[in-house]
């Protein structure tokens, strides 16, 4: 028998409250024990965590090479699509060892933010110039090596992309991107996990190949031009298009969700589709700020997700969800601070249906806070604390299926490989 591993949680969140001196213990890499205000005193080997500790963090949307644009596409002005050309250059540079190089490093940056399942919504699939490599999945798995080597779950969301835009060919280093059509890319890439890039990328009547897919994440309605466009082709906006082909549910996450109309978020809500908001990259791309809680009290889920990396911290996320409310709205108090950490801990919108919760059976994923660092000394050492004080270098230690992770003198060595695998690209 495996001799459980045992933690003494100084503070935790466990069922819906912070609560203090929580024994944990862990066996095949679940939870076997949680028990509050409990006596260490009788697990094997217990040792204490200090500070407030979070079940494990989920990243519902990420681009990982897109880690390697930051602070780049920053630089003057431009808009979404001018960071796009940006942003395909960089496509154009990655073969499987680099990219592994890259994603790896990515990877363990989220990891000591505390993330410990990610939503990778991988499109790069082939050469630069579109044919295939001889594993026609060889930068999938490079994704999935990359996420083993730095202690991540990850949830590899196969993405389609077959048109520059509404049934236009691809083009340029959109050719990597593309199987052709959707049946070639469902081919390819099997059962599992899947992704249409967008309404824009796969027309109307290839959309039927994606039902019964779970689950299934989309681009939804990022950009103004990109529903106007779909009206213009379609008569619809691209959330009554996907309602129409039977897409929407509690299966399928949209990414982004900004640009709705009433009938969108009613046809959301009633779906219970879940909505993976990303605050700090549509502040970045100055893509606007969504109806994330119009659609939460329509009925949709809200998840979170860090996109494009220019900023990796999901207590960032987590936060400007409020914020960016009170900026709209002009009032406070939107969000609790329990119903942000439920955004950031929605595992099962990744398909992972046994994370997100310090309790007997599910995986064994803790993510420690300090609690006395400059940003939350005095803040109360609670779930306010976490939401609207912490930032991700306050974690201090991580562990994903029983498993430490990171430890907070892992940072030199990650900013070491991040520099590295970003110099290489440039």
């Amino acid at each position: 028998m495996t001799t459980p591993t045992a933690w003494l949680l100084e503070r935790a969140w466990v069922d819906g409250a912070v609560r203090d001196d929580v024994v944990v213990e862990v066996a095949g890499g679940r939870f076997g024990r949680v028990e509050p205000g409990g006596d260490a005193t009788d697990a094997t080997g217990a040792t204490r965590l200090p500070g407030l500790t979070l079940p494990g963090l989920a990243n519902g949307h990420s681009h990982a090479f897109h880690r390697a644009l930051r602070g780049r596409t920053q630089r003057g002005r431009g808009t979404f699509w001018t960071w796009r050309e940006q942003m395909y250059d960089l496509a154009g540079r990655l073969e499987p060892d680099t990219y592994y190089t890259l994603a790896r490093a990515a990877y363990r940056e989220m990891v000591a933010a505390g993330v410990t399942t990610v939503g990778e919504f991988h499109y790069l699939h082939h050469r630069p110039d579109g044919t295939p490599y001889d594993d026609p999945n060889a930068m999938r798995e490079a994704v999935r090596a990359a996420a083993a080597g730095a202690g991540l779950r990850v949830a590899l969301l196969d993405t389609a992309y077959v048109s520059s835009g509404f049934g236009a060919p691809v083009e340029g280093v959109q050719r990597r991107f593309s199987d052709g059509d959707a049946a070639g890319w469902a081919a390819r890439a099997g059962d599992g996990p899947a992704a249409i890039h967008s309404v824009r990328a796969v027309p109307r009547d290839q959309l039927e190949v994606f039902a019964g897919r779970a689950p299934l994440h989309v681009h939804l309605s990022e950009q103004r031009a990109e529903n106007e466009a779909c009206l213009a082709t379609y008569g619809v906006t691209p959330t009554r298009l996907l309602h129409d082909a039977g897409l929407l549910g509690p299966g399928t996450t949209v990414v982004h969700a900004t640009h709705l109309t009433d009938d969108d978020v009613a046809l959301l809500g009633a779906s219970r589709t879940n909505v993976c908001v990303t605050p700090t990259t549509e502040r970045d791309l100055a893509d606007g700020i969504g109806p994330a809680r119009r659609l939460h009290e329509a009925g949709a889920r809200v998840t979170l997700g860090s996109d494009s990396h220019a900023v990796v911290d999901p207590f960032e996320e987590m936060r400007a969800l409020e914020l960016d409310e009170r900026l709209a709205t002009e009032t406070r108090g939107h969000w609790s601070a329990a119903e942000l950490l439920a955004a950031a801990t929605a595992h099962d919108a990744l398909g992972v249906d046994d994370a997100g919760a310090i309790a007997v059976g599910r995986r064994a994923d803790l993510v420690t806070l300090d609690t006395r660092s400059p940003r939350t000394a005095g803040t109360g050492a609670d779930e306010h604390t976490a939401v609207f004080a912490a930032t991700a270098a306050d974690v201090v230690h991580v562990v994903a299926d029983g498993r430490v992770v990171y430890r907070e003198d892992d940072d030199a060595a990650i900013g070491r490989e991040l520099d590295e695998a970003i110099g290489a690209l440039w």
